[in-house]
């Protein structure tokens, strides 16, 4: 039982630690943030249809790097509870490999944009940032995010052994 717990916590460290290594990569492009905005890191949002521990890894993840690349308060709650919220449903959802990405898709698509708007004060509208990052989420959350899923679920034994 304790051996599985310290893998548990080991493995969401490691997710929280990938995510912020990605996320920094993006930012250097400006693509992390922003109205038009493709964070690699969020193709990570598949990982909880193999385990539980990227749950709590991935919101680690977002909350540092939004900290860590400069975003403003509240876009370091709302943007971390996204994913949060993605994350959950991706493991409530984790038996339909095809319809597992959809949460942070849907949950991203919904609150970044009012982030944008209302944080940032941004110019457009809560429709446009809808779409660009709605945009933004399919290609990191089910393009790359399946792309990493079939990489994984060849190794699912080996890696995530626990489950």
């Amino acid at each position: 039982m304790r051996n599985k717990k310290v893998l548990l916590i080991v493995q969401a460290a490691l997710i929280a630690a990938i995510y912020v290594v990605l996320t920094y990569f993006i930012s250097a492009f400006n693509l992390a943030s922003g109205a038009i905005q493709v964070r690699i890191s969020e193709a990570l949002t598949i990982l909880p249809v193999f385990t539980p521990a990227a749950i709590p890894g991935l919101f680690i993840g977002c909350l540092l790097s939004n900290l860590l690349t400069g975003c403003m308060p509240l876009d370091v709650v709302f943007g971390s509870l996204a994913t949060l919220i993605g994350a959950c449903g991706t493991y409530a959802l984790r038996k339909h490999k095809w319809l597992a990405p959809l949460p942070p898709i849907v949950a991203n698509t919904i609150i970044v944009p009012f982030v944008l708007a209302y944080v940032y004060m941004a110019e457009g509208t809560i429709p446009f940032f809808m779409l660009t990052v709605g945009i933004g989420e399919v290609i990191s959350c089910y393009v790359l995010g399946m792309i990493l899923y079939k990489v994984l679920n060849n190794y699912r034994s080996v890696i995530f052994k626990n489950e």
